[in-house]
């Protein structure tokens, strides 16, 4: 392999963080003619229990990428129902109603999507990728940031300049720190265990979970395994694992019977990784020479499976009003503010659903003081047309996006 080309000290765009709304970002900006630098400080993107939900809303943006086609050839799982038993009370979202060519949500790793628009975004000629590669703070000429400081593969201490700085750098942002944003947040009722167990020919498909007094068990079926998430109240991890991990074999079995047979495969706590769960979003996602989108910007919990969808949904927002300023070599700060506005509103409605979930559904199943499932639920559980408008924002989401016409291809 040959070697990798000298770093360039300055880029129009540097993007900290080669996630899904770093990636799709870069794309985007790339085809748009942006001179654009990712910086991700992994070698690889292989990083076991992220988010592996790619909902129709990304699919359809896949599509007028151009990359239905290879996307179609990455192993994956389509889901057109999640089937849910919320204390007694069984609650279908159909999504065979979506409009569109997708009816239906995919479960794919996170690090075959983004390699594979990785991929696609480094043939461009103005695209680059620096892998092992820490954004460890920013640059400021006055008050404005100007680039960033960086850790490259080989632990040298560096600095690029760019006109513009994204941060896609996920929940613990590196930029938001440096710049000083502090999101609010809004607090959560549970952690969750992720953990795998064999799938085996015959087993049920699709996603599933079991929410009764006490236990929550959410079922993801991932082709030749399953992956599990079991929610535990919020702080209570030390606790729980000290309880062994027979006790966990005993509650899975007691939720879903039907796993008994193979429960025995997990050993030990060590299989089992701990998420914390945090629900936040910052006031203002922007600074003078900088702009913080997904992860960095509002964390999502994981119920809905949402956060790739609306990270992407960022990205492809903030590459349609920003790639005309970053062409010309100037990024003002009000275009950043309209960026947050357009993205605003759908963040703020999902958060306040999941908040609703939170409170008045998963606190109540962790808490074991309840045996009945909440009102809504119940109304949801015998209404089609509400099932299905679930189902949509789910799968599609308030306010979606569509690729700009300078990022489109043939696939």
């Amino acid at each position: 392999m040959s070697a990798p080309p000298p770093t360039p000290e300055a880029t129009a765009c540097l993007i900290a963080g080669g996630g899904p709304a770093g990636m799709v970002l870069g794309l985007l900006l790339a085809r748009a003619g942006v001179d654009v630098t990712v910086m991700e400080k992994h070698a690889d993107f292989l990083r076991d229990f992220r988010g592996d939900t790619v909902h129709a809303s990304t699919l359809r943006l896949l599509d007028e990428l151009g990359l239905g086609s290879r996307f179609a050839e990455i192993p994956h799982r389509l889901i057109d129902t999640i089937r849910m038993e919320i204390q007694n009370q069984p609650v279908a979202l159909d999504l065979t109603r979506l409009p569109g060519a997708h009816k239906h949500i995919a479960l794919v790793p996170q690090w075959d999507f983004l390699e594979l628009v990785a991929t696609a975004a480094e043939a461009e000629p103005n695209f680059r990728l620096l892998r092992s590669t820490e954004v460890t703070g920013v640059i400021r000429d006055g008050n404005r940031v100007v680039g960033v400081t960086y850790r490259d593969g080989g632990g040298e201490l560096r600095t690029m300049r760019a006109e513009l700085t994204v941060a896609c750098d996920g929940r613990s942002s590196t930029v938001r720190s440096a710049v000083g944003l502090v999101p609010h947040s809004f607090g959560a009722p549970m952690d969750v265990w992720w953990f795998r167990l064999p799938r085996h020919p015959g087993d049920p498909r699709g996603l599933g979970g079991v929410l009764r007094a006490g236990h929550a068990v959410v079922v993801i079926d991932r082709g030749d395994y399953y992956q599990i998430a079991y929610i535990i109240p919020k702080g209570t991890d030390t606790q729980l694992r000290a309880e062994g991990i027979e006790a966990l074999h005993r509650v899975l079995v007691a939720m879903v019977p039907w796993l008994g047979d193979r429960v025995q495969t997990l050993t030990s706590f060590d299989d089992v990784k701990l998420l914390d769960v945090q629900l936040n979003r910052l006031r203002r996602w922007y600074a003078d020479g900088v702009l913080l989108i997904g992860d960095a910007a509002h964390a999502m919990s994981p119920v809905g499976g949402i956060g790739i969808n609306l990270a992407v949904a960022d990205a492809v927002a903030a590459a349609r009003i920003l790639a005309g300023a970053l062409r010309a070599g100037r990024v003002p700060t009000w275009r950043l503010a309209r960026v947050q506005a357009r993205r605003w509103l759908p963040t703020a409605l999902l958060q306040a659903a999941q908040r609703g979930i939170h409170a008045n559904v998963i606190a109540a199943a962790v808490a074991r003081n309840e045996d009945r499932a909440p009102r809504g639920v119940r109304l949801v559980g015998r209404s089609t047309p509400l099932r299905r408008l679930l189902g949509y924002l789910v799968a599609i989401g308030p306010l979606p996006e569509h690729a700009p016409r300078f990022a489109r291809r043939r696939g």
